[in-house]
């Protein structure tokens, strides 16, 4: 850890220049004390460190004086594949290796060239998590992440819709989508999907290592299981007439709408509509999805989804006191 620190040191005060004392510790998380004894045994190892008094004042190095680059650790290494993923890279228990990583290659750059990757972390955030919506608490992640990279298998107390199982499983890997995460792991032969949230203990098998399966690719496997999932769960279809405004509507409620609507052609007039077919999952979601789009969206078919949704009219209009014909 101070081994780490003092060669954090270092690459601070060569990528940044002179450095004030109270700065330097705050950037390293320690007490001015303790960056005062990392000084003194920096220059016990010959790094030439020497301190300037005064307002402007502050520890540099000696003009010209270089440190080696040397590799990065493992987890380093990892954590450049992350460096722009602060927040995720934090809830893997990665956090201070993201900033060790970004500190070595910023050090590693030419002089010219600092200014514009210090104006990449300046000028770009990424926030996953959707809007209106907090993220998911997640006080097993840092375990099944330990039980992904080692390549141990993993016992998980699993809580699905009806019950929590307890289950061994073989952890393949660890995607983050829309703010959530989620853990593909294999059980019994078959590749699953589990959302980490979902998992309310877990304890690595130290003395057991997972199995992957031959050629399995994480990517392509989420990839082709998201869209099994999407065709799996818009198992209907409904006819409706939308406006422009309809159109736009039924596009931001998920991907699969606006694939379908993806070559509609806009109404002729401002006040025209235009019948499509959209995929829906079933009447009962989708009465409530479309009743939010009215008058924007009209259904046509089917008519159980039509009835449903006037039906769901027809009691809106009795809670406001209004007298709606059925």
């Amino acid at each position: 850890m101070r081994a780490s620190r003092l060669l954090s040191i270092q690459m601070l005060l060569e990528t940044r220049g002179r450095m004030a004392a109270p700065a330097l510790a705050a950037a390293l998380e320690v007490s001015v004390r303790t960056l005062y004894r990392d000084i003194d045994e920096l220059t016990a190892a010959g790094v030439p460190v020497y301190a300037e008094r005064g307002r402007a004042g502050g520890f540099q190095l000696l003009p010209g004086w270089k440190t080696t680059l040397t590799g990065f650790t493992p987890a380093e290494a990892q954590a450049v594949f992350l460096s722009g993923l602060g927040g995720p890279a934090a809830d893997l228990g990665l956090g201070a290796q993201v900033r060790s990583a970004q500190l070595k290659l910023h050090a590693a750059l030419p002089a010219p060239m600092r200014g514009a990757a210090r104006r990449v972390s300046d000028k770009l955030h990424l926030d996953p998590v959707e809007w209106y919506r907090e993220a998911d608490p997640l006080p097993e992640l840092a375990t099944v992440a330990s039980a992904v990279w080692d390549e141990r298998q993993l016992e998980i107390a699993y809580e699905s819709w009806t019950r929590t199982a307890r289950q061994v499983v073989h952890p393949l890997g660890l995607v983050l989508k829309a703010g959530a995460w989620y853990l593909v792991a294999a059980r019994e032969q078959k590749v699953r999907t589990f959302r980490v949230s979902n998992i309310s203990a877990a304890r690595v098998l130290e003395d057991r290592s997972s199995v992957r399966p031959r050629g399995f690719d994480l990517a392509r496997h989420w990839a082709a299981s998201v869209q099994r999932f999407e065709r799996d769960l818009y198992a209907g279809e409904a006819e409706v007439l939308a406006t422009a405004r309809g159109l736009a509507d039924l596009r931001r409620l998920g991907a699969a709408l606006a694939r379908a609507l993806r070559e509609v052609p806009e109404p002729p007039a401002a006040d025209g509509r235009v019948q499509v077919r959209i995929p829906i999952e079933s009447v009962e979601q989708a009465a409530g999805m479309l009743l939010r789009l009215a008058p924007g969206v009209e259904v046509l078919k089917p008519a159980p989804l039509r009835r449903a949704v006037a039906e769901r009219i027809v009691a809106a209009g009795r809670c406001y006191g209004l007298r709606v014909r059925p």
